[in-house]
């Protein structure tokens, strides 16, 4: 027999906010330093190579790019990075950590509905004292029931998080911009995942859509979600 949806979660960049953005604009920016020692497309793949590398040893966020960047730029140059390009890359991700929130469409709003009668969760991974930050100057703080900042989204990860703020996973729901982190483990885990793409999604998040899974759903933006909660609840 189906169970109730109680509890909602969300994820936090790309799907409450916008964040990706600013990791291309960087990217961007690293390109043109690093010109003169590598065509754009092979630096990006050799900039992809080195976070896949890395993703063990500095986990996701603003400071595991910059240390990626790093690295790539002294493989590329064969250790002949001029200190100054390191130190422009510094300053880029000081600036990619002091970037200004911007909320995506319909975010408020329907965040605000839903937590009437359900109780609303974000779990997001990355640096936590950047996704502290970013959570605070978004003014969606007090809507959440409860706040995980995890180095990982697993199906244990969400199956504990939803046994501990919530009635278990499957009376649950997680929504996101990731098929890889936010759907399919939520959906491994017991629970309902909900999909919400993003034009601009990290190449190491991305995945098949488990489009023949009866607890999956694709929207195109927030805006629906309160009706397909109805629906489950």
């Amino acid at each position: 027999m189906a169970r109730q949806l109680t509890t909602i979660a969300f994820d936090a960049d790309d799907t409450l906010w916008h964040n990706e953005r600013f990791f291309r604009m960087t990217q961007d920016h690293f390109a043109d330093l690093l010109a003169d020692f590598a065509a754009p497309d092979h630096l990006h793949d050799r900039l992809l190579a080195a976070e896949r590398r890395n993703l063990g040893h500095y986990g996701f966020g603003v400071k595991g790019f910059v240390l990626s960047m790093i690295e790539t730029a002294i493989e590329v140059t064969d250790g002949k990075v001029p200190a100054a390009v390191i130190g422009r890359l510094l300053e880029a991700g000081q600036e990619m950590l002091a970037h200004p929130i911007e909320l995506l469409p319909h975010v408020r709003a329907t965040v605000e509905a839903l937590a009437r009668d359900h109780r609303i969760l974000l779990i997001t991974k990355g640096d936590l004292l950047d996704q502290e930050r970013k959570l605070a100057q978004s003014g969606l703080g007090d809507l959440f029931d409860a706040v995980e900042i995890v180095s990982e989204k697993t199906p244990e990860v969400y199956a504990g998080a939803f046994a501990r703020h919530g009635d278990g996973a499957d009376q649950a729901m997680m929504v996101g911009n990731s098929l890889r982190s936010d759907v399919i483990p939520a959906l491994r885990a017991g629970g309902w995942g909900v999909y919400v793409p993003h034009d601009l999604t990290w190449a190491l998040e991305q995945a098949e859509a488990p489009r023949d899974h009866d607890r999956f759903h694709e929207l195109g933006d927030l805006a629906g979600l309160p009706k397909l909660a109805a629906t489950l609840s």
